[in-house]
């Protein structure tokens, strides 16, 4: 999930009491049209198909102006014995598994698939639906993530400001209405019309990190309209939306704990790590980041752009290499050789995965900002708060106030919008919660949370690292959400399950190029 905002004063929030059962409106259900669309081989054999649907812009005006959402399918491979749909959503906000099934396939929901219709949608403002949010500014000069990072010694208020203001009017002008009906709560009118569509009465749906908002939105908006739900790496849906500045500082401590676990276990096994930091490497990880503050790392192996790297890539590129597992050993190579004085590798992951579209950050922003309730007026509230973050995430504070007062100066909301409460109906198949016990980017407390605020779901625990329990992560994972999915059987109240993937060295001598596609596919729920 890369979740990164929140909620606070000021805003147009939807009473609680306010919320409807709500039921899909007459005459808008799509009619969906599926055609061969795999762009791979394996893809292609798997019979991928696509279609769009076209839905109302606003749904208290169907028949106003309408969006076309993108979809995709992998079509059961068991028809006979087939359940429906499953639909899929990978988080965000602004995730789409669309294009991964149109390139892989079913992939790691293979053994689903032979129930299920494996289903992706894009959803509402993000492509290839239409219209996507792009707010078309250069990612690094101009996003939403500041560079170099504000500290409390160098933080210059103005500077913030005018940034954000920038960034806020560029996202203004460069779209059109679709920026005041994003909310989470019209992805879930959305996806009630889609299950209608394909022919479900219930919706069956997997959901990850910020897929678990969507989820837990649908169950409250639509309590008779779901036969099971799977919400893994869960997010506390009520802190998402109603107090953003504290939902980021949490997810800051999250990936502190996930970075002290990783060089532990390099400290553990020197092998697996590319031999980063010898019997210190959370030592050797503070030196390396004191060096590129004073004096960048060379990274003339990557010819693309051979710039320095800072601190602020590397920060960069370990908190996106601490959402896998299966990543460590990648980020144990790229610590080890920039600690030799060559960052080519970091720089590659910089620009070519991480910074290489802005499109993806304008729409978690659009999105989250259309329905999180962060203060208004103050700006002091996010200086105090980012001085709070360095002084308690002195690795990942960066992100959490200084770097947020975009939120506070962005005009839009979505009056549609629902914030809470997210109470499951006790007539409705309890929800099944998976979380992670190490998880940098949803803290295993929000699965608590959630698992509390829906109060008939049953919470399902794996004991390891990383964003996100299923998909060969653990074989008890797996099969107790098959179970659930396919059955409907629970897994006991307080199952744990652990984690087997391991920690090994990527493969040796890989190219720049190499390293950016294993991180790009480790990156995918």
């Amino acid at each position: 999930m890369a979740v990164a905002t929140l909620v606070s004063g000021a805003g147009t929030a939807v009473a609680a009491a306010s919320v409807p059962a709500a039921e899909p409106l007459a005459g808008v259900v799509p009619q969906l049209t599926w055609a061969a669309c795999g762009l791979t081989e394996d893809a292609t054999a798997a019979g991928v198909q696509c279609a769009t649907a076209g839905l109302p812009m606003d749904h208290d005006e169907p028949d106003g102006e309408s969006i076309r959402i993108a979809l995709s399918r992998v079509p059961a491979t068991d028809p006979a014995n087939r359940i429906g749909s499953l639909f899929v959503n990978p988080g965000g906000p602004g995730g789409e598994f669309v294009t991964h099934l149109q390139e892989a396939g079913a992939g790691l929901f293979a053994d689903l698939n032979a129930r299920f219709d494996i289903v992706a949608f894009a959803p509402r403002g993000v492509a290839p639906s239409t219209p996507a949010v792009d707010c078309q500014v250069d990612p690094e000069t101009q996003g939403p993530t500041v560079t170099p990072t504000p500290t409390p010694l160098d933080v210059d208020l103005d500077a913030l400001v005018d940034r954000a203001q920038g960034y806020v009017d560029a996202c203004l002008a460069a779209n059109g209405p679709i920026l005041e009906h994003l909310s989470t709560a019209n992805v879930a009118r959305d996806l009630d019309l889609l299950r209608a569509a394909v022919g479900d009465e219930q919706l069956s749906y997997l959901g990850f990190s910020y897929g678990t908002v969507i989820g837990a939105t649908y169950a409250r908006l639509y309590p008779d309209g779901y036969r099971a739900l799977v919400l893994d790496a869960a997010v506390d849906a009520d802190g998402y939306l109603n107090d953003p500045l504290s939902f980021t500082a949490e997810q800051a401590a999250g990936f502190e704990v996930a970075l002290a676990r990783f060089t532990e276990a390099c400290a553990v096994d020197q092998v697996a790590c590319s031999g980063f930091g010898g019997t210190d490497p959370y030592l050797a990880y503070d030196r390396l980041l004191a060096g590129a503050e004073t004096t960048p790392i060379p990274a003339d192996a990557y010819p693309a752009d051979p710039r320095p790297v800072t601190a602020d890539d590397i920060r960069l590129v370990t908190a996106r290499l601490l959402y896998a597992k299966q990543l460590w050993g990648l980020l144990g190579l790229v610590l080890s050789e920039a600690a030799n004085g060559d960052a080519s590798f970091i720089r590659a992951l910089v620009d070519s995965v991480f910074r290489a579209d802005s499109a993806p950050d304008d729409r978690s922003f659009t999105i989250g900002a259309s329905e999180q309730r962060y203060p208004q007026g103050d700006l002091q509230v996010y200086l105090d708060r980012g001085a709070e973050s360095w002084a308690s995430f002195p690795h990942f504070g960066g992100h959490s106030g200084y770097t947020e007062i975009h939120y506070a100066l962005w005009p839009v909301r979505d009056e549609d919008a629902y914030t809470g409460p997210f109470e499951a109906s006790a007539s409705a198949p309890a929800p099944l919660v998976i979380g992670t016990t190490y998880d940098p980017a949803t803290p295993y407390a929000w699965s608590e949370r959630l698992t509390a605020d829906l109060g008939t779901a049953r919470l399902l625990t794996m004991e390891g690292d990383g964003h996100a329990a299923y998909g060969g992560e653990s074989a008890c994972i797996d099969s107790s959400t098959e179970a659930y999915l396919v059955d409907g059987a629970l897994p006991a109240a307080g199952t744990v399950c652990r984690q087997e993937t391991p920690f090994l060295s990527p493969v040796p001598a890989p190219t720049t190029a190499a390293v950016a596609a294993q991180a790009l596919s480790g990156l995918l729920p």
